[in-house]
């Protein structure tokens, strides 16, 4: 297509301008100019990778997961096109593509593309993936997205049209995602089996309770995460399928680090993964049933996830004047509580640094903060600064959940707010940024020279 080449060459130009003017445009905008000039760009670029694409999508954990896939297949030396900075609607897949080509052809074997959920239906018809993995789906951003039904609607839609030949790869311990499976043949499954994991009961925040196929109330003999567990229907006798890959034995240590055995069928190894979290062992347990699913040895997976470095704002760990900052992204209130729940096995006080912003891309709605269990760590707050769009409003939540006015510092511009919680300490600082917040978060530490452009 050689009609594209002079398309691709006026697209990068733009993105370059972008960079040079400190706008950070490289992850987005060259490829909505692209498709601009060629409305078809996305389909034309991936079709040049000479092992097909992959494609990922969840609520939570798409770019941490991507992340993982990334350390195990470069471990087998594959040659990857990877939107890695996280910027997964159409432009950014369609700069990540721009990036990668060169003279008619591409730099990369495989494309891996987190997709973000609403975008699915469009990228996954133009990606036309050979593996598709769906992680999990909590409520997030009702105000753009709608229900989780209605996500989960489109995405049966893009499942029944996938050729034959294209392996599915699905959370066995979300009910809505388990489903999608009904009736294919090459699927492949992931969950956890660890009692000790399981929660005193469902949490109030949980979501997805009801039978996908005839309304009836799960009866759950396990709960992990969220709505997450071991379910079944009393009603029509649906429940969780048996999980080829899986994870026992599962210790998580703190905010540092965690471990489980993993299994995927009669193979059996124990992984260190450093990341922390219960969220964390879900996301690797998809990322290495993606990767079987691809064809990749089990001792190669194995290795992969204990070499996988934190995606950035996703429990990665920045030096800051003498104190570690964390930043742990926090965006809706399944994921919000895995880090508050995290955060809880720390020892000692705590100091956070907490940024609620509600522009387009957190969503307008902020209600969800209430649904947030920010009530783990109230007695453990030794100092917090709210900042952000919303910082007052999150102040109050934090009010609300026990945490002592005094102890609550309200200062909105995020530069300010990080040298004043910056300032007052010495220990850890713990950040817990919404999405934007986190990207304004990272320019800002990038412009101070303590960590990479998150472009790059």
């Amino acid at each position: 297509m050689k009609a594209l080449e002079p398309k691709l060459a006026v697209a990068r130009a733009v993105g370059g301008l972008a960079r040079a003017a400190g706008r950070g445009g490289g992850t987005s905008l060259p490829g909505k100019v692209l498709m601009r000039l060629e409305p078809d760009a996305i389909r034309a670029l991936s079709a040049r990778l000479p092992q097909g694409s992959v494609a990922i999508s969840a609520t939570n954990g798409k770019t941490t997961t991507a992340a993982m896939v990334a350390a195990i297949l470069a471990r087998g030396g594959t040659r990857l096109v990877h939107n890695r900075a996280g910027a997964n609607m159409a432009g950014g897949i369609a700069s990540t593509l721009l990036e990668a080509a060169r003279g008619g052809g591409i730099d990369g074997e495989l494309g891996l593309f987190e997709v973000d959920e609403f975008w699915l239906p469009q990228l996954a018809d133009e990606l036309a993936p050979r593996a598709l993995l769906l992680g999990n789906l909590f409520r997030d951003q009702l105000d753009r997205y709608g229900e989780l039904e209605t996500i989960a609607e489109r995405w049966a839609e893009v499942v029944a049209r996938l050729p034959a030949a294209t392996a599915l790869v699905l959370n066995a311990d979300d009910p809505l995602v388990a489903d999608l499976g009904r009736g294919r043949e090459r699927v492949v499954t992931f969950g956890v089996e660890d009692d000790a994991m399981a929660l005193a009961q469902m949490q109030h925040a949980a979501d997805s309770k009801h039978c996908r196929r005839c309304g009836h109330a799960y009866v759950y003999e396990a709960v992990y995460l969220g709505h997450l567990g071991r379910y079944a229907c009393p009603q029509c006798g649906a429940r969780r399928p048996d999980p080829l890959v899986v994870a026992r034995e599962v210790r998580l240590n703190g905010t540092r680090d965690a471990a489980f055995a993993l299994a995927i069928g009669e193979r059996r190894a124990t992984v260190a993964l450093p990341l922390p979290g219960l969220y964390n062992v879900y996301n690797a347990l998809g990322a290495a049933a993606l990767c079987h699913a691809l064809g990749v040895p089990f001792e190669q997976i194995a290795a992969g996830l204990e070499t996988v470095a934190a995606a950035f704002g996703r429990a990665e760990t920045i030096a800051l004047d003498g104190r570690a900052l964390s930043i742990l992204l926090i965006k809706n209130p399944a994921g919000a509580n895995e880090v508050l729940r995290t955060l809880a096995l720390e020892d000692g006080e705590i100091d956070l640094l907490a940024v609620l912003n509600d522009n387009t891309a957190d969503g307008r709605d902020v209600s969800w903060v209430w649904d947030a269990d920010f009530e783990l760590l109230a007695g453990r707050v030794r100092r917090v600064t709210c900042a952000g769009t919303r910082a007052a409003e999150l102040a109050v939540r934090l009010k609300y959940a026990g945490v002592e006015p005094a102890r609550i510092a309200v200062v909105p511009e995020l530069e300010r707010a990080l040298d004043a919680a910056r300032a007052d300490g010495a220990g850890p600082l713990y950040a817990l940024p919404t999405y934007t917040a986190l990207l304004a978060l990272r320019d800002l530490l990038a412009r101070r020279g303590v960590a990479p452009e998150y472009w790059r």
